[in-house]
């Protein structure tokens, strides 16, 4: 009797390159727990308050750093390098790309950052142009878990063990690109192209314009770019920082998101709206009214309503010093204003560089007949009540919301303030659309708050960064973007947005207007 039949499936072997990059994958985790474990010993006692604060701060900013979601794969590609410029098949070094750098005890490298130098062949290399690149691997996650690999020949001797030599898009990528967001953001770091890559690495005072249709990935890149000037730049970012403005809080959710994600975690993110948030809003403009408030004929219009009020001195003054009086002729106190005025400082802090020129004067005085003040008594000679008292009808203290509304509630102001900036029926439809001249009784809209916050910059020095990402840009208007350029005066930029796209009544039709009105027309466009 012939014995049963007995159905057999020999096991399929486990494809031996995915359990090696699942070990390296163990292995990366094991190593970034070690790093934080170690960075958890790190002592935060300083020499004194201060220092201890901030050993405890950059204590807690490693941490983060160092934290493993177990949702995001430590790495997402690989590189095989050749040791020299010979195309031979020995002499290969691997190295994981990933969002962060990770090393071992030794010290040697398991994870190299995306954002490193050693890391842009992995975006850049071509067949035509290895870059010292034998061979690129993408690797294929579901979730955390390593499912799949696909190897790319970038020379001969690769080609020769077998990878694929297609120097195109190969179907990890295809899939990655083409895949519905499971997340906050699809997984772009892993595919940036070569024009992307570009884009990101630019040096950091080149300023930027990504011109993007939907679907280009403009905001992504724009992302990995402040991530990699944070990485790249330390030093120079460190105080000045980089600024990600978007459109509205829903961006500011995703990004929060991201950042953190490219191994960053240091960006202050806003919208314009709160950017320039120095008043309640309870009013609504039309749109013809708010397309004519963004017009940038209002930033000569309120520079001369606010350095309109100094006046010129008429007669000397005599300011209390030491116990002594003393005065300063007509003639000085005329060049004092001329040459404070012609410094270009804020208007505010121009008011308190004239009281203290006005004081050293005095001093002087004193000076020159015997006398020793202090620098308190001369400070306090700038504060005194003589000199408050000129300066009261000489350069006045100013207020941007008493500047804005009383333009915007006398019509007769407004027209001595603009010298002929407004036309008719332009000056006619702000007098039909006039605030009311009590303070609180004033309903400011968000082109007002835009105003304002120019009056401020006129007042007072603005907050500074090294570079500023502004999303959605073509929806600005030239107000807005002057409130844009006040924060990145100093700095470089990273414009995006879709001229084609554009939905605000401003919307800009040309970048090179954009560009100037924010201060950069210098500024590369680019088009992906």
């Amino acid at each position: 009797m012939p014995a049963d039949d007995v159905s057999t499936s020999a096991a399929v072997p486990e494809d031996p390159v995915l359990v090696a990059e699942r070990a390296h994958l163990d292995r990366a985790r094991e190593c970034l727990g070690l790093m934080r474990a170690a960075a958890s010993t790190l002592s935060d006692v300083g020499g004194d308050a201060f220092a201890s604060e901030m050993l405890g701060k950059s204590r807690a900013v490693r941490l983060k750093s160092l934290a493993d979601d177990g949702r995001i794969p430590p790495f997402f590609g690989r590189t095989d390098r050749l040791r020299d410029a010979d195309d031979r098949a020995t002499g290969l070094e691997e190295f994981h790309i990933g969002r962060r750098h990770i090393r071992d005890d030794s010290g040697d490298p398991v994870v190299i950052d995306w954002r490193a130098p050693m890391s842009r062949p992995f975006y850049q290399a071509t067949p035509a142009q290895p870059l010292g690149v034998a061979l690129r691997r993408r690797f294929g996650f579901a979730g955390a878990e390593l499912t799949s690999y696909e190897d790319e020949a970038l020379t001969t001797a690769a080609q020769r063990s077998g990878a694929d030599p297609d120097s195109r898009l190969g179907q990890l990528v295809v899939e990655e690109i083409e895949r519905p967001r499971a997340g906050p953001m699809r997984d772009i770091v892993a595919t940036i192209a070569p024009d992307q890559d570009d884009i990101v690495r630019a040096p950091l005072e080149t300023s930027l314009c990504i011109q993007g249709s939907p679907g280009t990935g403009k905001t992504a890149v724009g992302l990995h770019r402040a991530a990699y000037l944070l990485y790249t730049y330390p030093d120079r970012l460190h105080r000045s920082g980089v600024l990600v403005i978007g459109p509205n809080a829903a961006f500011l959710r995703y990004i929060g998101a991201v950042l953190p994600a490219l191994g960053e975690l240091d960006v202050t993110q806003t919208t314009v709206d709160e950017l320039t948030a120095r008043v309640p809003l309870r009013g609504n403009d039309s749109a013809e009214l708010a397309q004519l408030k963004g017009d940038e004929r209002w930033a000569a219009v309120l520079r001369r309503a606010v350095y309109g009020g100094i006046a010129k001195p008429q007669d000397s003054i005599q300011i209390p010093l030491s116990g002594r009086r003393y005065r300063v002729p007509v003639e000085r106190l005329r060049r004092y204003v001329d040459d404070v005025r012609r410094s270009g400082v804020p208007y505010a802090i121009g008011r308190e560089r004239l009281a203290m020129t006005v004081a050293e004067d005095a001093r002087r005085q004193r000076e020159h007949a015997g006398g020793s003040p202090t620098d308190a008594e001369t400070r306090r000679c700038a504060r005194s009540a003589e000199l408050g008292d000129w300066l009261a009808g000489l350069w006045p203290e100013v207020d941007a919301r008493q500047i804005v509304r009383r333009l915007l509630s006398d019509p007769g102001a407004l027209v001595a303030a603009s010298r002929g900036a407004w036309g008719g029926e332009e000056l006619a439809l702000f007098a039909a659309h006039r605030h009311r001249p009590i303070a609180r009784s004033v309903r400011w809209t968000l082109a007002d708050a835009v105003l304002i916050d120019e009056v401020e910059g006129l007042l007072r020095r603005t907050d500074l960064f090294g570079h500023v990402i502004l999303d959605e840009a073509q929806d600005l208007s030239a107000m807005q973007l002057r409130a844009v350029a006040r924060r990145a005066h100093t700095g470089s930029v990273t414009v995006l947005g879709d001229i084609a796209q554009g939905t605000s009544p401003w919307a800009t039709t040309d970048w090179a207007i954009s560009l100037a009105s924010l201060g950069k027309p210098e500024a590369v466009v680019r088009v992906l």
